[in-house]
């Protein structure tokens, strides 16, 4: 087991500078406490630490008692993702809705709330936004997280939510570079690979990267991905060719760079956390992000200390490290020093996020509809398993906001070959209100829809997913998301409200 010293050392120090840990529960743990004392630079929220914004703020109050320029992290993409309303959807819509509507000014002023209300809640950097091209309309894990799939309306739209998060004083984090959209695998549990060729890559890839550099964006996180085009041996995140040489010599970014979860299985079932960690840093990476899943003290402990151990025995040149952890501090002067006051602040919107919701539906009537519910019906929700980004904690659809306005609204969850002889059974006599989310991925949900067409041609069909596939139903709503604020703006058209 390790141990640590009362006065760590400038090495020690370092090591624990480059690390962005998280932990359990809602209040700080003593060793985290303990860590920050001595040299911690940054802490990551995730969904286990919140239950209101008003006790994260006294727990980012808490961890600052110990350090006042303490980088506070959170994985806050708003829409589908979302920690600090994981439980109970966000109030604003995802990416991809703000790509639907396509006005930088909308993008701008919904990351300009959301980051006011990640400042009031003690949050001064986000591990957002997600300005990956989503090229590959089978990606399981962008998808809706993704302005969409042209790498013009991405490299705007990043632009924008880059300028309108860092207004309200919180640090935006640009990712997953070098683009992660035109992927068939989660880096959460292997390794993808894009084989796209150098000139694709740079006209589609790193067209929203050059953008967000442009606006300014304090930060930028690695993929986890295999770019044969741009390193044939190593993926981006342990790749000094695309982290050094392209990220920083090529594009121009002297910001800090993060890594993507260092424990994904990408990394951590080919390297090993600790290596992965050593090399990530040797590339270039100036940060390491861990805690969506190790978030112990061991963990932390694990990593400096394989850190102070490559120094020592030459792997890891010491000014790197110590390069790296200056960056870190200068994240942490920016959002903690004179200037941060005067970039916070602005005029609270609080309905923006559902202004934004309303202007992405997309509506299709189709020959049979008969106006709005009137009556309380019955909503099948047809469930695909949530990759690890997204969880499976945040509720969606539109069932919640149909009951508080048809009272007596039913609703069930149906998966798999029966789900559409299930929700047939389940809804009795009701009109079906069929929710789906990215029906083209999923051939059990498309037929499962085309089972209760067949039978109730009334049906009415929500997409909350990306509206690949061909709309089907007496009504057709494309959400472009499932966050809680598209489920309300669904059942304003749904109700006739």
């Amino acid at each position: 087991m390790s141990s640590t010293t009362a006065a760590p050392d400038t090495l020690t120090r370092d090591a624990l500078t480059v690390l962005q840990p998280g932990f359990a529960g809602t209040t700080a743990p003593d060793w985290l406490l303990r860590r920050i004392g001595e040299g911690l630079g940054a802490v990551g929220l995730f969904g286990r630490n919140v239950r209101t914004p008003e006790q994260v703020a006294a727990l980012t109050a808490r961890l600052r008692a110990e350090r006042d320029d303490l980088v506070v992290a959170i994985d806050e993409e708003s829409g589908d993702v979302t920690r600090l309303e994981v439980r109970t959807g966000s109030s604003f819509p995802g990416n991809h809705a703000l790509g639907a509507v396509d006005d930088p000014a909308l993008t701008r002023d919904v990351a300009a709330e959301l980051g006011r209300r990640l400042a009031a809640a003690g949050v001064t950097f986000n591990w957002a936004p997600s300005a990956d091209v989503n090229s590959d309309p089978d990606n399981p894990v962008i998808g809706v997280r993704s302005f969409g799939s042209d790498p013009d309306l991405v490299a705007r739209h990043t632009a924008a939510y880059v300028e309108g998060l860092q207004s309200s004083g919180v640090a935006a984090c640009t990712k997953h570079f070098p683009g992660h959209g035109d992927t068939a695998v989660d880096s959460h549990h292997a390794v993808p690979h894009i084989d796209a060729d150098d000139a694709v890559l740079r006209a589609r890839e790193l067209a929203p990267f050059r953008a967000a550099i442009a606006a300014g964006t304090r930060a930028v996180m690695s993929a986890h991905i295999s770019v044969p085009a741009l390193d044939p041996e190593l993926p981006a995140t342990l790749s000094r060719r695309i982290l050094t040489d392209l990220l920083r010599g090529e594009l121009g970014f002297d910001g800090l760079i993060v890594t993507d979860g260092i424990e994904m299985r990408a990394i951590s079932g080919t390297y090993g956390i600790e290596r992965g960690t050593v090399l990530a840093i040797a590339a270039g990476c100036d940060a390491i992000c861990v805690g969506g899943g190790l978030c112990d003290d061991e963990t932390v402990l694990r990593l400096r200390d394989a850190l102070v151990s490559a120094v020592r025995s030459g792997e890891l040149p010491e000014e790197r490290l110590a390069d790296a952890a200056d960056r870190v501090r200068a994240l942490a002067r920016w959002t903690s020093g004179p200037g941060a006051a005067s970039r916070a602040g602005g005029v609270p919107d609080p309905e923006v996020g559902l202004r934004a919701a309303r202007r992405a539906l997309t509506v299709t009537h189709g020959e049979i509809y008969t106006g709005p519910l009137t009556d309380a019906p019955y909503v099948a929700a047809f469930t695909p398993l949530a990759n690890i980004a997204v969880g499976d904690e945040t509720p969606w659809g539109v069932a919640a906001e149909l009951t508080r306005r048809l009272p007596g609204t039913a609703t069930g969850s149906f998966t798999g070959e029966n789900a559409g002889a299930e929700a047939l059974a389940a809804a009795g006599d009701r009109r079906v209100v069929a929710v789906v989310r990215d029906a083209h991925r999923h051939p059990w949900m498309a037929a499962a829809v085309d089972h209760l067409l067949a039978a109730r041609p009334d049906t009415v069909v929500v997409e909350m997913g990306i509206p690949q596939a061909k709309p089907t139903g007496a009504l057709h709503i494309a959400t472009h998301g499932a966050a809680r604020v598209c489920g309300i703006a669904a059942a304003e058209i749904l109700t006739g409200a």
